[in-house]
């Protein structure tokens, strides 16, 4: 469903040129739920906007659902592929109501039927109708969060890519958000890429996973051996020891 060739995203040219992503290649399959995990500024959320469409690739493909697609996309392709950001607080606009933030997507890809819609996809996400006409700072920041996979959900995308989603939620919350996520990817047969620097919610979420270090990919393995500790690159393995760490108490 993803299959990413040699991608590089670079910013700047000559010798100011910064390349943020370096040959990069996967894939991911149909169905599956995949995460890219490093530290921060090793270039996974760059990636994550370039297979969106929102940075243009300087070299290498990507190809979603089969078809190579680039940072101009039909309807259609916008529609294969949703994003759901890190922060509810900034990807909302805080001046529109919940209403029109599932309304606007709608009316770009011009799709009828907008009440049922949007009661349909605010029920999937376990809210319900009187959350409809309220604005963003009138709800959580959980509520903000399933309002923004709402949004992503809304378009009926085959493809998902999330961005550090539970990151800037309360602990008590991030919970309820990555179950919603997996029994909306399971019910929905959703493709869904996941970006993240939190070990514990990639082995929650993820069947396999890519390490991203300095714009590289340096090992991609099955989570089971991520559980297992069983990393053959030494970057991997000081990324598993950093996070026994910080779960360890006091």
């Amino acid at each position: 469903m993803i299959d990413i060739r040699d991608v590089l995203v670079s910013f700047g040219s000559g010798s100011h040129r910064i390349d943020a992503v370096r040959a990069v290649s996967f894939f991911v399959e149909a169905g599956e739920t995949f995460g890219l995990v490093g530290e921060s500024g090793c270039g996974k959320s760059t990636l994550l906007r370039a297979i969106a469409g929102l940075q243009a690739i300087a070299a290498g493909s990507v190809s979603l659902a089969g078809h190579a697609v680039g940072p101009s996309r039909t309807r259609a392709e916008r529609r294969l592929v949703q994003m759901v950001f890190q922060d509810p607080y900034g990807s909302l606009n805080p001046t529109h109501t919940v209403d029109r933030i599932l309304a606007e997507p709608l009316a770009i890809q011009r799709l009828d039927k907008v009440d049922q819609r949007i009661d349909r996809a605010l029920g999937e996400v376990g809210m319900g109708s009187q959350h409809r006409f309220r604005y963003p700072h009138q709800i959580s920041g959980g509520q903000r969060q399933r309002v923004a996979i709402a949004r992503a959900l809304i378009m009926e995308p085959k493809i998902l890519l999330l961005d550090e989603p539970t990151s800037a939620l309360d602990l008590s919350v991030q919970a309820e958000i990555l179950n919603l996520l997996k029994r909306v990817a399971r019910d929905r047969g959703l493709t869904m890429l996941m970006v993240s620097h939190d070990l514990a919610v990639i082995a929650h979420m993820c069947s396999r996973i890519a390490v991203m270090k300095g714009g590289e990919i340096v090992e991609t393995l099955p989570v089971d051996r991520l559980r297992r500790g069983e990393a053959d690159d030494g970057y991997t393995r000081e990324l598993l020891s950093s996070s026994l760490e910080a779960k360890r108490p006091g």
